[in-house]
């Protein structure tokens, strides 16, 4: 189901913004791919590696990013944020150092522990992912800009009409 359910999400986001957005593509086709491979191979270990796979994936485009003198976070998140270049790039290595940590955890506890534990283990990441975006609160709100230190852009000039 998990596979038809990323297939569509992948159509239907090419339908309706003419575009793939680079997470949801990341995570559909690793769900295609990863539950295919499930599915055919009769091996649940796939559905497993998808995890390791995904965050080692963003880690690496994260940090592989920042090495090729860019801002991979800014440009996903740039238009819903403003902050200096400095900034983004502390957090650009948070989050990288997050899905590193994140895929060496997964890899660790699916090869080592039981089907129910890893199951919990992914509920547990799934709670650390969000406690740690929530972490990085106070850090953005102090390097976002306040409302005298934007630039104000000119209205232009009334018409008349």
């Amino acid at each position: 189901m998990l596979v038809i359910a990323s297939a569509a999400a992948i159509v239907a986001g090419w339908a309706i913004e003419r575009r793939l957005a680079p997470m949801p593509l990341l995570a559909g086709l690793a769900a295609l791919v990863f539950g295919t491979l499930t599915l055919v191979l009769h091996d649940k270990s796939f559905v497993k590696m998808k995890l390791t796979f995904v965050d080692g994936v963003l880690a690496l485009l994260l940090f592989g990013g920042l090495l090729a003198g860019r801002q991979p976070l800014k440009s996903v998140l740039g238009a819903t944020l403003t902050l200096p270049d400095q900034a983004w790039r502390t957090l650009t290595i948070r989050y990288g150092l997050f899905f590193a940590v994140c895929a060496v955890a997964n890899e660790v506890v699916w090869r080592t522990q039981s089907d129910a534990r890893w199951a919990m283990f992914r509920l547990v990441l799934l709670g650390a992912a969000l406690l740690f975006s929530l972490a990085q609160t106070p850090y953005l709100m102090k390097h976002m800009p306040t409302p005298a230190e934007e630039p104000v852009t000119p209205e232009p000039p009334d018409p008349g009409f």
